[in-house]
């Protein structure tokens, strides 16, 4: 049985491509809400973060040939436990990826290489700050932006307790949290933005299918500044942007 992390609404659909073409696959993910989305699509499931340690321990009791990672982009601690599970384990290891977007030029877009980045030039723009960047780096955020009076911190994250509770902690408003599941059509983030005077949008280039593209273009339009957060650099080995490659690896590997 093949073990699949997936972080991403693409990954869903590579594991259902991957059980067409007559494999097993146990697909792992990290929240409920991913898990709902899988097992709809008729996908076994686990749910939880895995260590290094309990992803060697259910490879060897899966039996599993082959570990294909399509965790997120931004995921560096799944990456890495993946890669050296793997290792552990002596089994192959697949990257898949979505391909990174190309951006023009722009005087409003900044591209920043961390968190800490992003937060210090959304602090040197002040205004309306939106962030898009999800609860896990919040604190990187607030605090260097919090008790700004010129800036006004609106967090957009998942309708979740936990993300709720964590604003709370942190000191943000309840009336700059959105809480709302995307992904967001171009119509949704304009009239986000309009709602909030938004003046800076900090995100994470995590490619096409996570609809940055549009986030990132609405807001230019807008006269809107763009800190874009890049990907963070790995060396995962055997990688792919698109499913025949990891199709063709897994036929290479599996003999079918």
């Amino acid at each position: 049985m093949i073990l699949m992390l997936c972080g991403t609404s693409d990954a869903r659909e590579l594991a259902i491509r991957i059980q067409q073409q007559g494999h097993n696959v146990l697909t792992s993910v990290v929240t409920e809400s991913a898990a709902q989305s899988l097992t709809e699509a008729g996908l076994p499931v686990r749910t939880g973060r895995l260590t290094v340690e309990a992803m060697v321990k259910l490879i060897r009791e899966k039996n599993t040939p082959v570990l294909v990672d399509a965790s997120h982009p931004f995921a560096e601690e799944a990456h890495a436990n993946a890669m050296e599970a793997a290792k552990q384990a002596d089994i192959p290891y697949i990257r898949y990826e979505r391909t990174g977007l190309a951006y023009d030029d722009h005087e409003l877009l900044h591209v920043v290489s961390s968190y800490d980045e992003a937060a210090l030039k959304a602090k040197e723009l002040k205004g309306s700050v939106m962030l898009t960047t999800g609860s896990k780096t919040l604190q990187i955020f607030t605090k260097h932006l919090l008790g700004d009076p010129d800036i006004r911190l609106v967090a957009r994250m998942l309708p979740r307790l936990d993300n709720m509770e964590k604003c709370g902690e942190l000191g943000v408003e309840q009336r700059n949290i959105i809480a709302m599941q995307g992904p967001f059509s171009r119509e949704m983030n304009e009239a986000l933005y309009k709602h909030y005077a938004t003046t800076v949008m900090v995100t994470k280039e995590s490619g096409k299918t996570g609809a940055v593209d549009e986030k990132i273009q609405s807001a230019l339009e807008l006269g809107i500044h763009v800190v874009l957060i890049s990907r963070p650099e790995a060396e995962f080995g055997t990688v792919f942007d698109h499913f025949d490659g990891v199709l063709d690896e897994l036929k290479s590997i599996l003999g079918k």
